[in-house]
Formats: structure tokens, sequence, C-alpha cells
């Protein structure tokens, strides 16, 4: 009897020895796990910075190269009326 009371008892120690070191395990992951989501909720932010940083020089582009494009069919309409003043001009010159 006196041996099964001893069994009992270093029993219920271990399980509370267990429970102990389960809720400290716990603790430590839970612990370990809010870290890691904080280090991914700061990625994410800096992901979403850098998208909205890259998507407003992606519209700053977009708005030079049609203002290129305006001035590039500007420049050939420029260009086509000089040749065209030219042209009319060469015919007048007396040839030699």
């Amino acid at each position: 009897m006196c041996c099964g009371q001893q069994q009992s008892l270093c029993r219920e120690n271990l399980n509370t020895s267990r429970a102990r070191r389960s809720a400290t395990d716990n603790a430590l992951l839970v612990e370990d796990l809010r870290g890691r989501l904080a280090d991914t909720e700061a990625r994410i932010e800096r992901a979403r910075a850098r998208e909205a940083e890259l998507t407003r020089r992606l519209e700053e582009m977009k708005r030079f190269v049609s203002v290129m494009e305006i001035l590039e069919s500007y420049l050939k309409r420029r260009f086509r009326e000089q040749q065209g003043h030219v042209t009319s001009l060469l015919p007048t010159v007396p040839q030699i």
C-alpha cells in the first residue's frame, strides 16, 4: 500500500510538472507566434508602401509618355509643314 501511494504521488507530481512545462511551452510558443505575426505585419506594411510608391511612379511615367507622344506628334506635324514650305520655295529658285 505504501508503494502504491508513493506511485500515485509520483504520477501526480509528474503530471503537474508536465502541465507546468506544457503551459510554459505554450506561453513561449504564443510569444514566438506573436513576434512572427508582428514581423509579417511589418513586412506587409512595407510591401504596401512600396506598392503605393511604385504605383505613383508608374502613373507619373504614364503622364510623361503621354506628354512625349503629344510632343512627338506636334514635332512631326511641324516638320511636315516646314518640309512643305521648303519644297514650295525650291521650284521658285532659278536653276543655273
